[in-house]
């Protein structure tokens, strides 16, 4: 990891995880010329994961939280495909999947959580083309489920 990185992370009280293995058949990250295509990533808080349903269970800054530990997960899982120096990524695009309730219509607000991390951690290379959808039901019952693509130079 670079210093800046360190500092943005060390600013914002935060540190990454170790990148999360794989809850199933298939790797965590692939890494193909200079693209990195990063696998759904779930919210593990302090306490495990973050589970529940927004509009029911969850409000929206819940939602926000659970998304920045998706975030997290992302820039752990890029770091380790880019041999420990998150100073060579920039972030793609994210896919944000929200487990919600039919009438919920927020699932915007949720994903900002990790969007608007990506670009306070990363900065200009934090920021990317975005998708955020509702889904019935998350692996787990998890509240969010957030892939992304990264470019590495």
């Amino acid at each position: 990891m670079t210093n800046a990185i360190d500092t943005r992370l060390a600013d914002l009280g935060l540190n990454l995880p170790d990148a999360p293995a794989p809850a199933a058949n298939y790797v965590p990250f692939v890494r193909t010329g200079n693209q990195i295509y990063i696998s759904g990533q779930l919210p593990t808080g302090p306490d495990g994961l973050i589970t529940g349903k927004l509009g029911q269970d969850l409000d929206v800054e819940a939602g926000a939280e659970a998304a920045k530990f998706c975030a997290l997960a992302l820039l752990a899982q890029a770091r380790k495909a880019a041999d420990g120096d998150l100073g060579r990524v920039r972030l793609v695009k994210l896919v944000g999947f929200v487990n919600s309730t039919a009438d919920f219509a927020d699932q915007p607000k949720v994903i900002n959580g990790a969007s608007d991390l990506m670009v306070a951690v990363l900065g200009d290379n934090g920021r990317h083309a975005r998708s955020a959808v509702s889904a019935a039901s998350l692996p787990f019952g998890v509240a969010v489920e957030i892939e992304g693509i990264f470019e590495i130079s």
